[in-house]
C-alpha cells in the first residue's frame, strides 16, 4: 500500500510516468421498445425491459499526474489482450526510462502474460521498461483507475448502448473531453493518513 501511495505523492516526472491500469466487463443492451422522448417537465422514459447484445471488455490507462487517459474496447481480457495493452502503453511514452504501472492482482497482470503472448525479445524489452506496482489484495480502491471507472459509469455508461461501435463512440467523446481538460483524480490519501486510519493493519510498535 505504501509503495503505491509514494508513487502518487511524487512530483510529475515525464521520464518516470505513473499509469493506473485496470479493466472491466460491460454489457451491451438494447431497448425492446423505443423510449418516450424528453418533454417539458418530463425526463426520458425508458421501458424496464431490454435486450442483451453481448459483452465487451474495457481497459483504462490513466496517467496519474497529467490527467490523460486511454480507454480501449476489446472482446476479451486474456493474456494476449493484456500484452497488447502493455505494448501500446510503452509506445505512448517513447522518452520514458521506466513506466510505473499501478494494477491489481488479476492473474493476467504479470510479466508471465507477456512471455506467453509475445516473442522472447518483445517480452524482455517490455519487462525492462515496465515496473509493476500492485495494490494489496482486497484493496483495489488504491488504484486511481477505480475512481475513473466510477466517473465513466455516471457520465457515459449509465445509458443503454447496443453495439460496440456505439460504445466506442460514446467513450471516445467522454475521453476526449476529460483529456482536453486534463482532469485528474484529486487523491488525498497518503502514507501518514494510512498509518493513522489503518493502524490495525500495521505491526504494533514499542
Amino acid at each position: 500500500m505504501e509503495d503505491v501511495l509514494d508513487l502518487y505523492a511524487e512530483p510529475y516526472d515525464p521520464v518516470l510516468p505513473v499509469v493506473c491500469f485496470d479493466e472491466k466487463s460491460v454489457q451491451l443492451l438494447a431497448d425492446v421498445q423505443d423510449p418516450l422522448p424528453l418533454a417539458p417537465g418530463k425526463p426520458l422514459r425508458q421501458d424496464y425491459e431490454y435486450l442483451r447484445c453481448g459483452t465487451v471488455n474495457l481497459f483504462v490507462a490513466l496517467e496519474a499526474h497529467t490527467g490523460q487517459r486511454v480507454v480501449t474496447v476489446t472482446e476479451r481480457r486474456a493474456n494476449g489482450d493484456f500484452a497488447a495493452q502493455m505494448q501500446a502503453l510503452s509506445a505512448r511514452f517513447p522518452e520514458a526510462d521506466k513506466i510505473r504501472v499501478v494494477l491489481d492482482n488479476l492473474s493476467t497482470h504479470t510479466p508471465a502474460a507477456l512471455y506467453q503472448s509475445l516473442t522472447l525479445e518483445e517480452a524482455r524489452t517490455l519487462t525492462r521498461r515496465l515496473e509493476f506496482h500492485y495494490t494489496p489484495k482486497h484493496a483495489s480502491w488504491l488504484n486511481m483507475a477505480e475512481i475513473e471507472w466510477s466517473v465513466l459509469e455516471r457520465q457515459c455508461l449509465g445509458q443503454r448502448l447496443d453495439s460496440r461501435e456505439r460504445l466506442e463512440m460514446e467513450i471516445g467523446a467522454w475521453e476526449k473531453e476529460r483529456n482536453s481538460a486534463c482532469t485528474k483524480v484529486k487523491w488525498q490519501f497518503g502514507v501518514l493518513q494510512a498509518r493513522t486510519k489503518l493502524a490495525r493493519h500495521y505491526p504494533k510498535q514499542e
